[in-house]
């Protein structure tokens, strides 16, 4: 039946991206069990709680951390970041343990999150990784401010020259002038699943509208076509500062909502935002008979 079944889970979103938290701390004294993708793809489906990413809490593995944080997209596979679901994580463990900073563990590393004063939690996303093997790339480029990609007739190409950053997942930056005059949902899962990615790729197209101000749309790698994504606005806003065409604080607009962005002296991405609640439940153990034990 796996670990989810009646389980309680709280649906939220963070600037639109589509979050379902479940808290797999309290199992009385054993260690819970990874989910298997067939459970997480259960959840995903319209009979569960359809979400882009499933933030599931286990106990903590490093004094001092709230929980680690297992990250799962709705196609089953996992994830290293999810900064949307970082905060609606953290306003859920705010509310619960009165506290207005916290550190988790997540497969990126450790992450410290904040609550402002306006109410706004903001997530230290770590330090971006540039090197073509961090990313990773399947071939080596020295210079991945601008890779040779492309997609279209080679003297005319619809998208080519991504910027490549690491910020926990892969991402790959195509500047436009407008990032609604694509078929995204056509030309994602070909650049997501492209050799040159051999873990694949979240898939941006981004418009720098002044040097503080970036509108962004998303393809989620293992989510598809998202209303947001925490990492590919960090990944956008520290792949446009190198580019040096904007400053190192900007505003990221998504379909559905806006991100501050700052990528501070200290090479720490910080993302400030809304969370929202939408719902609570238990999750129906019908929902995964079907799914592998």
């Amino acid at each position: 039946m796996g670990v989810l079944a009646n389980r309680p889970f709280v649906k939220m979103n963070g600037a639109g991206n589509e979050i379902v938290v479940v808290d797999l701390r309290d199992n009385t004294g054993q260690k819970p069990a990874a989910i298997a993708a067939d459970e997480a793809r259960a959840v995903a489906s319209p009979d569960g709680a359809p979400y882009d990413q499933l933030m599931a809490l286990y106990p903590p593995r490093t004094p001092g951390t709230e929980a680690f944080i297992r990250i799962y997209n709705s196609d089953g596979s996992e994830a290293g970041a999810c900064g949307n679901g970082m905060r609606c994580v953290a306003s859920i463990v705010s509310d619960t343990n009165g506290k207005d900073a916290l550190t988790f563990e997540t497969r990126a590393g450790i992450l410290n999150a904040w609550k402002g004063v306006d109410g706004l939690f903001t997530i230290d996303m770590g330090k971006p990784r540039f090197a073509w093997n961090e990313i990773p790339l399947s071939e080596e480029f020295r210079d991945t401010r601008a890779i040779e990609l492309q997609i279209g007739p080679i003297d005319k190409p619809l998208l080519h020259s991504p910027s490549v950053v690491n910020m926990g997942n892969p991402h790959a930056i195509f500047w436009v002038d407008d990032p609604y005059a694509y078929d995204l949902e056509r030309f994602g899962p070909l650049l997501e699943n492209h050799p040159i990615f051999p873990d694949r790729a979240n898939i941006t197209l981004a418009h720098i509208v002044d040097r503080e101000h970036i509108v962004i749309r998303t393809w989620e790698r293992g989510a598809g076509l998202t209303k947001a994504c925490g990492s590919a606005a960090c990944a956008t806003a520290v792949a446009a500062a190198r580019l040096r065409r904007t400053e190192r604080k900007v505003r990221i607009t998504l379909p559905g909502g806006e991100l501050t962005i700052e990528w501070r002296a200290d090479d720490h991405v910080l993302m400030t935002g809304p969370v929202a609640f939408e719902f609570n439940g238990t999750f129906n153990p019908a929902l995964f008979e079907k799914a592998a034990p």
